[in-house]
């Protein structure tokens, strides 16, 4: 089974930037981690924090992999094309946040690419990717 994991913009900074809503731990250690857990599977990882580079990567793994996790970042909120690019996939996607977006601002509370999602996780931290990982198998 092969799984894409896209990360969004900002995420790159995880373990430094507002640590008391993302956690004070990189996203790297973690994947590593998560590959160990799941050594039967193929986990690849993308980060990107150009809207473009995302929607080129759904629709370069969108018809061959198992599953794609996506966390879009802020992106979640504002882009039709990156909801537009799950749409046109054939491979199952699950949105992911690492906070619980509907305890945060109002603009975070709406998402332009759920509706196209298998389903989404959000507020259990980093450990909302292994529940995404999860729901794949």
């Amino acid at each position: 089974m092969k799984i894409q994991i896209i990360n969004g913009p900002n995420l790159n900074l995880l373990g430094v930037r507002e640590k008391s809503v993302y956690g004070d731990s990189g996203f790297e250690p973690f994947l590593e981690e998560l590959k160990k857990q799941y050594s039967s599977l193929q986990i690849e990882y993308y980060q990107s924090n150009i809207e473009g580079e995302i929607i080129n990567k759904i629709h370069e793994v969108g018809f061959d992999f198992d599953g794609i996790i996506l966390n879009a970042g802020a992106y979640t909120h504002t882009s039709i094309a990156i909801g537009d690019a799950i749409a046109a996939v054939t491979t199952p996607v699950i949105e992911v946040h690492i906070s619980n977006v509907y305890a945060r601002e109002e603009f975070r509370h709406h998402s332009r690419m759920a509706k196209n999602c298998r389903g989404v996780i959000t507020g259990f931290g980093i450990k909302s990717y292994k529940l995404a990982v999860e729901s794949f198998l």
